[in-house]
């Protein structure tokens, strides 16, 4: 019997990942995780082996993880040298544990040293230390969440605001459903034919900023503007109206739950191209196509990012 590790069902991503893999896994085969023990209830309740996984504790780690087959990464929800580290001690504990393939969330173009986004550092560091380790794997490089501006424009559109300022420029994005890149790590962690794969997680269709707010627009019948940005003009939006710049910020002021300057780096990346990438494996993993922009607005009750769960 397969051994099935599930880490972070507490969070929005990981418990969308538990509610696809619950149809594709037979429960005995399932093992979830969160940091705390209170956050696994439900899943006690329904009769699933659950651990609680502090990925400060490599040693912890390794116990929980033994003799897995499939253990996920979902990508830790803080930026720089506190993810790198969390992510070294999973990695050592898989490695320790003889686990055979991890699972991890990435972003488009992790493998790129030009890339400029902050977070880029993070996810090509933690690329490269599984590839440099016995470990099987599969990376599943995912594209801008659709649900982040989703919520954006809901925000602008609560708030009155003609307007919503970027720095993307021109830049196209193949944006793809928060849900849908769950349904790909499901998937992934119910595939046993894919061993040392990369694989472009992408929404159907590239779009500008200009081509989202089109969309937006003629859903919601409002008409906010897209004003374009320069990096340093969008900090400074940003630190008026009380946007952290880093996860170690205090978010409860905060009118959006993202950092920054993960947002503005995000941005540069998408100016300069290295996110319009058409290159899908989503429909080849999962099989079907992914939901598109029109279709997220459409229902956008069911699209939006939700509370934040930081992860200690």
């Amino acid at each position: 019997m397969r051994k099935i590790v599930v880490n972070g069902v507490d969070g929005n991503f990981g418990k969308t990942v538990a509610e696809y893999v619950l149809k594709m896994i037979p429960k005995e085969e399932l093992v979830f995780t969160a940091p705390r023990e209170e956050k696994l209830e439900e899943y006690k309740k329904m009769g699933l082996k659950t651990a609680t996984a502090d990925f400060n504790s490599p040693d912890q780690l390794k116990e929980v993880f033994q003799d897995a087959d499939k253990v996920l990464l979902i990508s830790m929800p803080f930026v720089g040298e506190k993810r790198r580290q969390a992510h070294k001690n999973f990695v050592d504990a898989c490695v320790a544990g003889h686990v055979s393939q991890v699972v991890y969330t990435s972003v488009l173009s992790a493998g790129n040293p030009f890339n400029p986004s902050i977070e880029n550092m993070d996810h090509g560091y933690t690329e490269a230390i599984i590839q440099n380790s016995p470990l099987d794997y599969i990376f599943l490089r995912n594209s801008l969440f659709a649900e982040a501006f989703i919520t954006d424009y809901y925000r602008a559109l609560s708030n009155n605001e003609t307007e919503i300022e970027k720095n993307m420029g021109d830049g196209r994005v193949w944006f793809i459903s928060r849900r849908d890149a769950a349904l790909a790590a499901a998937n992934a962690l119910n595939n046993d034919l894919l061993h040392r794969e990369v694989l472009n997680i992408n929404g159907i269709e590239p779009l500008t900023y200009t081509n989202f707010l089109e969309i937006a627009n003629e859903i919601s019948g409002a008409d906010i503007k897209y004003v374009k940005r320069t990096d340093d003009e969008l900090y400074a939006y940003f630190d008026s109206i009380g946007v952290p710049r880093t996860t170690d910020g205090d978010f409860s002021k905060s009118p959006i739950q993202a950092t920054s300057e993960g947002m503005v780096t995000f941005g540069t990346t998408v100016r300069a191209g290295y996110l319009d990438v058409p290159v899908s494996d989503f429909s080849k993993l999962t099989g079907r196509k992914p939901l598109t922009v029109r279709y997220m607005f459409e229902n956008q009750e069911d699209y939006q990012l939700g509370d934040r769960h930081p992860t200690e």
